[in-house]
């Protein structure tokens, strides 16, 4: 049947049809009043997704945009910083750093494992001469679905005194809270297409006061990426370039959705999908790659030790119309991911858990009948 499609992957997300119909609209002048005023709503807006005072800067691109902002507008060439690499994002962020000629230091886990705050304590509590610049951090890692204690490196950032924490929190915003000033993150990222609700091509930015005093004597080569533009329009809610109109006015509906939701209602939910279906594939035989107590909120990594991942992501593709995301680099053919991030409701959960229940029926698998879908609905269901 056409026009069915279930879209459970970590990115891009589904959108709703209230944002659907806003993006449809006719675009307007970016210089206009109208819609200098709706840059200010989606600017308060932003600072209460992303828990800050401080300006969330938009740049027309993906999270990839976003995070490479985030290095060039507060770092020198040469500079010493560590990359937290336990997934694919991460080995990214430490892949750009050394583009820009930044002395990289990788600190790594087993794909599937989370990052080691202590080893991050080690290393900066070593750095006496604080020739270290900046740790970069992957918080979710949407590769492995591992979530990474962010909260508790950053406290061994900030005793370091001198580098800056540099945040990709790219599937974490909007799925678990990053209260960003409480915290005192200095840079983070994230990308439109995981939980604002909206398609992929914009990214933010959050910057703090200590970043910006950093980035007046920061001297790798920006123009586009060059967030002091940024900071100077967000003033006048205006934007230094064209920016993607339509993708705004999603944003505008989306953020207002979430707002009427409100944030901790967005992070019990997202907790409950996550719960729900790592309950229902445990049921069902099928290992998860992540442990309990280090899983994101924004999808499930789940390890078939029988049955081809990639036999179940087919399937169901072919039979029920559900996109899930499969592993990459070394994991390839391994794993594969369901996304429950963003606009995804517990119908949906339990759609993919009966779906996937039904491909392990067919092949013949021994399981409990009615075991993935129960484990779920056990979770999903309210509580007397």
């Amino acid at each position: 049947m056409d026009d069915k499609q279930l879209l459970m992957i970590p990115g891009p997300t589904p959108v709703p049809e209230r944002v659907l119909q806003a993006m449809a609209k006719h675009p307007i002048g970016h210089r206009s009043g109208e819609f200098s005023q709706i840059l200010a709503e989606v600017n308060q807006g932003l600072k209460w997704l992303h828990q800050t005072s401080q300006d969330v800067l938009m740049v027309a691109g993906s999270g990839t945009s976003a995070m490479e902002a985030a290095m060039v507008n507060f770092l020198s060439a040469g500079d010493r910083i560590l990359v937290g690499s336990n997934g694919k994002f991460g080995e990214r962020w430490a892949l750009v750093g050394e583009a820009y000629g930044l002395t990289v230091e990788r600190v790594t886990a087993e794909w599937g494992k989370p990052l080691d705050p202590e080893d991050f304590r080690t290393r900066l509590e070593a750095d006496t001469d604080k020739t270290i610049k900046a740790v970069v951090i992957t918080h979710s890692e949407t590769s492995t679905t591992v979530l990474n204690d962010l909260e508790k490196i950053n406290g061994y950032v900030k005793a370091h005194g001198t580098a800056l924490i540099m945040v990709d929190a790219v599937t974490s915003l909007g799925a678990i809270s990053v209260p960003t000033d409480v915290w005192e993150l200095d840079v983070v990222a994230s990308g439109s297409q995981k939980g604002y609700m909206i398609p992929p091509g914009l990214g933010f930015v959050t910057v703090s006061d200590r970043a910006w005093r950093v980035y007046d004597t920061a001297t790798l080569p920006r123009f586009y990426l060059d967030l002091g533009k940024y900071r100077k329009a967000a003033a006048k809610n205006s934007t230094p370039f064209t920016p993607p109109i339509n993708l705004i006015f999603g944003l505008h509906a989306a953020l207002q959705m979430m707002q009427t939701e409100g944030l901790n209602a967005i992070f019990a939910r997202h907790q409950r999908h996550r719960q729900a279906t790592r309950a229902a594939m445990t049921a069902l035989g099928l290992p998860l790659l992540a442990a309990d107590d280090v899983a994101s909120p924004a999808a499930t990594a789940v390890a078939p030790a029988t049955i081809e991942a990639e036999y179940i992501r087919s399937a169901l593709k072919q039979r029920f119309d559900i996109l899930t995301a499969g592993g990459q680099d070394h994991l390839k053919g391994k794993i594969f991911r369901i996304g429950h991030l963003g606009f995804v409701s517990d119908r949906d959960v339990l759609s993919v858990v009966a779906a996937i229940e039904a491909i392990v029926m067919a092949s013949g698998e021994q399981y409990d009948a009615g075991a993935g879908v129960n484990a779920a609905a056990a979770v999903l269901s309210p509580k007397a």
